[in-house]
């Protein structure tokens, strides 16, 4: 493989990746300079930055602290991490808070960031030692970079071919220790070369209610909001077990109370304001609903193929696959046969539909 590093003729590239600092002067921002620096650091706030502030994810956490104690007592950077799970969960923001407790730089990029082989080069070579580099939906990285990052991750070493034809020579460069942290929704796309070179390997699981309530009443505090106990817990039935889904409901909420001139936010006004973006108590928003209503009038519950659903949704199958359908899974509503989808007794029920 060869290394062109020329860019003659090109126009600048968009950086692949960008770097954040753990303790950073608030309101400093490349891309904003100009914005109101309070309001920059209430809104980042939302991500929680220390272990001690990070909600849910208890066995995760546990792990993870152990880790980075014993990585400190050896003064070694910390082993590769591979973060797995549903998106929305906090995979990024649990990088940043390794990075935090490290006490060290972490650049962020994603796969597809990453299509030419120097762009993976010029991360690995400008990284300090210990530093961590995220690489969000990992799985897509392409073979190329994947045959880079193999020596660079058992053994912090670069090998370049120089040259080509019978002058071609390899040379291998030496790389500081860093920890590579992996995010992927998908985990067995991810190959096993690449998989089995990650020392930790943690999945993130769906938020249980007493945690996504905490979560919306912290958001409600940075956001300096008067969020009642039970508004809390509304918001947090609604938001499918996700903080980052809580957390945009919040801000809808927000919205509804600055125009109404709500200083107070209670349950009614969370009601009001969800019912507007169409999401219902048990946090279905429309596209749920019209699925379900569609095998219901349609086709007397099921059983439907999926392909049927999507030519009277109008929508594409893969969609209804990946974003639709799992949380109508999760809550019991949807089932999955051979024969095709069917909607279960208690997805009757929460459309008020009698039982058949």
């Amino acid at each position: 493989m060869a290394i062109v590093s020329s860019n003659a003729g090109r126009e600048p590239a968009k950086p692949a990746s960008r770097l954040v600092d753990p303790n950073p002067t608030p309101g400093a921002s490349e891309e904003n300079p100009g914005a109101n620096p309070e309001l920059i650091q209430r809104e980042d706030g939302l991500r929680p930055k220390r272990f001690a502030d990070y909600i849910g994810q208890a066995e995760l956490k546990q792990v993870l602290a152990i880790a980075i104690e014993a990585t400190r007592s050896r003064e070694e950077a910390l082993d590769h991490v591979l973060l797995y799970g549903p998106p929305g969960l906090g995979k990024t923001t649990m990088a940043l808070v390794l990075a935090e407790e490290l006490g060290v730089r972490c650049r962020i990029t994603s796969a597809p960031a990453l299509e030419r082989p120097r762009d993976i080069v010029g991360l690995l070579v400008n990284l300090q030692p210990r530093e961590l580099l995220f690489i969000d939906e990992i799985h897509r990285l392409n073979r190329v970079a994947e045959e880079i990052l193999y020596p660079a991750m058992e053994d912090f070493r670069l090998d370049l071919t120089v040259g080509k034809g019978t002058t071609a020579r390899t040379r291998s460069l030496p790389l500081a220790p860093f920890t590579l942290v992996g995010a992927t929704t998908r985990a067995g796309s991810l190959s096993s070369p690449l998989r089995d070179r990650f020392g930790l390997i943690q999945r993130l699981e769906f938020y249980g209610l007493d945690d996504l309530q905490a979560i919306v009443q912290r958001a409600a505090g940075i956001l300096e909001l008067q969020l009642e106990q039970e508004a809390a817990l509304e918001v947090a039935r609604r938001c499918r077990g996700t903080p980052r889904i809580a957390n945009r409901l919040l801000r809808r909420v927000r919205d509804v109370a600055s125009v109404r001139g709500h200083q107070q936010i209670g349950r009614a006004l969370v009601d009001e304001a969800l019912s507007l973006h169409r999401v219902d108590g048990r946090g279905l928003d429309a596209s749920d609903r019209r699925l379900l209503t569609l095998v219901l009038e349609g086709y007397g519950g099921g059983p439907v193929g999926l392909d049927t659903l999507a030519a009277g949704l109008g929508e594409d199958a893969s969609t209804l696959e990946a974003v639709v359908e799992p949380y109508l899974l999760q809550l019991g509503f949807l089932q999955r046969t051979p024969r095709g989808r069917i909607v279960t007794p208690a997805g009757r029920a929460h459309l008020g539909w009698a039982a058949a």
